[in-house]
């Protein structure tokens, strides 16, 4: 199989000091790694709202997204670069906290519905839901009235160390995805963290 030819990886949060280290913010910390990794700085960019870097992974030019909008309003920022740069969806991966999915656990999949995500559901009608996504799980904290309170708030040292591994173990795989295509990354992903 074939590469996966990605152009803009979005990691999603919410931006200000007070959110930086929240649960909610995974796909921030997964952007903040590939750019960590790969030589880019992000930079503000008004016209699209966000922070932005270019990198090269494997073969690609990648640019590097985290919307600089609420979580609830990611749509717009992501909505912008997607068709400024005139990007397929099938070439864009979005990063997110995943309540579903247990603590420090990472599933990457392509399409789907927002799964009662904020940032998602504003996304979804801005760019179609054929994009790929990295879900980070962050647990759920068992009651539905505790949810927005427990992604708004920092996971314990042992959690937040956590879903700090899935975030370096999703970054490991991005290389293999871009050359290899998503059947071995899936592969390489879900096995090493099960």
């Amino acid at each position: 199989m074939s590469g996966l030819p990605l152009k803009l990886i979005v990691g999603l949060g919410n931006p200000g000091d007070e959110y930086a280290r929240t649960r909610h913010n995974a796909g921030f910390w997964f952007v903040d790694e590939l750019a960590a990794r790969h030589g880019g700085t992000l930079r503000a960019d008004r016209r699209h709202r966000g922070d932005i870097a270019r990198v090269q992974i494997g073969t690609e030019d990648v640019i590097l997204l985290k919307p600089m909008q609420y979580m609830n309003r990611s749509g717009g920022p992501v909505g912008s670069v997607v068709e400024f740069y005139k990007f397929e969806a099938g070439t864009v991966l979005v990063a997110h906290d995943d309540l579903d999915l247990p603590v420090g656990t990472v599933r990457l999949k392509e399409g789907g519905g927002h799964g009662g995500h904020n940032g998602l559901r504003d996304l979804i009608p801005r760019i179609g839901e054929g994009f790929w996504r990295l879900r980070i799980g962050i647990g759920h904290p068992g009651d539905k009235a505790e949810v927005v309170d427990y992604v708004l708030t920092r996971a314990p040292a042992a959690e937040d160390e956590a879903i700090r591994a899935a975030v370096a173990a999703a970054a490991d795989v991005v290389p293999q995805l871009i050359t290899d295509g998503p059947q071995k990354a899936m592969h390489r992903l879900h096995t090493k963290a099960e």
